[in-house]
């Protein structure tokens, strides 16, 4: 497939200036030029970044004694899902309370860690911080190719990450000191259960469902304990 060759041109750069948050809005105006010349009329566009733009995305895995292979979520707390108005959701809003969310684990690629190598520190400390697991870096492997997940709001790209784990090896996790991770609850699921409750719209994140499928992919839903 090729994609039709439009190319943006920055006309003018209307980021308010001032302090900046966690996240920074910016607010560019452009113009596209379409593949026969022509150039659309100039827009503003308003988008998200921030330092650290990148993530990665783990999925620790293991065989239970069954054979069946699981992966540990975490629970999140996710304040622009909590603040969500039920009154413009087209179809009822599900329990649990909105904002609560199981996930895989992730982390952002901080700006020291912009390279292969980073990534994969970046996956290890992460493993540490939000599962209790301490690996070596030679256990992370790519779990295909990075994503943009939102890519109409930020320019953020996740990388995903699988590592086989052992469940006994596990401690508590230390996690980042932010509020929003403190109590958080860590669950090893099945796969196949994962798929299930992303079917029924229980489990919401897209990543998520994203990345055991991929595993499922590579590793099936089984094997030898």
């Amino acid at each position: 497939m090729e994609l039709p060759r439009i190319e943006l041109e920055l006309l003018e750069d209307l980021t308010p200036a001032g302090a900046a948050g966690f996240l920074r809005l910016v607010r560019r105006r452009y113009r596209a030029r379409y593949p026969d010349g022509t150039l659309s009329a100039p827009f503003v566009y308003d988008a998200i970044d921030r330092p650290a733009i990148d993530a990665v995305v783990l999925v620790a895995h293991y065989v239970n004694e069954a054979g069946v292979r699981c992966v540990y979520l975490r629970s999140c707390v996710r304040p622009p899902v909590a603040a969500r108005d039920p009154a413009r959701s087209p179809y009822p809003e599900r329990d649990p309370p909105l904002g609560l969310l199981w996930e895989l684990p992730a982390g952002l690629v901080e700006p020291s860690e912009q390279s292969p190598a980073g990534l994969v520190h970046a996956a290890q400390r992460e493993t540490h911080e939000e599962l209790g697991f301490e690996l070596e870096p030679s256990a992370f492997v790519e779990l295909g190719a990075s994503v943009f997940p939102v890519p109409a709001m930020i320019a953020e790209r996740l990388y995903f990450f699988e590592v086989t784990v052992e469940p006994a090896r596990r401690v508590e996790p230390v996690l980042d000191g932010s509020a929003l991770e403190h109590w958080g609850a860590v669950v090893a699921v099945p796969v196949t259960e994962v798929l299930d409750q992303c079917r029924r719209g229980i489990l919401m994140d897209c990543k998520t469902e994203l990345a055991v499928r991929r595993l499922i992919e590579r590793h099936g839903v089984g094997g030898t304990p």
